[in-house]
């Protein structure tokens, strides 16, 4: 069942993972399942409440540790705190998942620079700011590690609406790749998951506020006809941090149903041509070759 749990129970036992953006949906639901398979867990958010309150709920959970930091990944000093509190607390840091992010759906030319910059400055800088404080530790103590950064696949199309996430996303995926090849020498692996659509209550409240989530009915737009289980991106995420993907790096892996596929084609908008209508265009075709 492709909801289930994928990994063997201790396939991350003695790992330290930390995720930013933990406190809620996917980020939750990923540490969640790090914890189930034996790593200790660091959440960070900037709303401590919110953090404090997930922790409790993860450890009752599952039995793991958990340590909760507050962090705006906007802020080096915050970010450096993270990386000091959690060698204080475990010893080491074996992953860094970036996954805190901002988004919100406008037509761009209603933007002000302030909120443009603001969602670059929380998904690719934040990414950036966590992503070299932690590498850098990694390089001097010769210590091999993993990044996942979490993406869309917007990050690789492009998409209207969401045009600064876009051009975050998009960032970050060359830095994903980028790195990949610039600290494969220390034994830092670099990869990215692209997911589609995961509903999580918070992110696609504030994203399709009032009806707009049922009038955009994502399901329409997957060709599997249903959204993503937060479970299948955990077992992705889980896979691509834990040692059994040791020789993956540098790899976007869209998890998303074949979404951004039946949106990019051309004539894939044809998919709401009734079968009746496409007799008619069969004959027509036929007539047409015929005569």
């Amino acid at each position: 069942m492709y909801n289930q749990p994928m990994l063997k129970d201790d396939a991350l036992k003695g790992k330290t993972i930390v995720v930013t953006g933990g406190g809620t949906g996917l980020g939750k639901a990923m540490g969640t399942y790090f914890l189930k398979l034996g790593a200790n867990l660091v959440i960070t958010s900037r709303k401590l409440e919110v953090l404090q309150k997930t922790a409790q709920e993860m450890e009752a959970d599952t039995g793991g540790k958990v340590l909760a930091v507050q962090c705006d990944v906007r802020d080096n000093a915050q970010v450096e705190n993270v990386l000091a509190t959690a060698l204080a607390k475990f010893g080491s840091v074996d992953v860094l998942v970036n996954n805190a992010a901002g988004n919100f759906i406008s037509p761009t030319e209603r933007l002000s620079a302030n909120a443009f910059s603001s969602i670059i400055d929380i998904v690719l800088k934040g990414t950036v700011n966590c992503t070299l404080a932690f590498g850098k530790h990694w390089i001097k103590e010769k210590q091999p590690a993993s990044v996942l950064n979490i993406v869309t696949t917007y990050a690789f199309t492009g998409s209207a609406y969401v045009v600064p996430s876009a051009c975050a996303k998009g960032g970050v995926l060359a830095l994903t790749r980028s790195l990949a090849v610039e600290w494969g020498k220390y034994g830092i692996r670099t990869n990215a998951i692209a997911p589609g659509p995961f509903p999580t209550k918070g992110a696609w409240d504030r994203l399709l506020p009032g009806d707009l989530a049922e009038k955009f009915d994502f399901k329409n737009r997957v060709p599997l006809k249903r959204v993503g289980d937060h479970q299948e991106l955990a077992n992705l995420s889980a896979f691509l941090v834990s040692d059994f993907s040791n020789y993956i790096n540098g790899e976007v892996i869209t998890i998303d149903g074949g979404e951004w596929l039946q949106g990019a084609g051309q004539m894939n908008g044809l998919e709401a041509i009734p079968s009746e209508m496409w007799d008619m265009l069969e004959q027509m075709t036929r007539g047409a070759k015929g005569s």
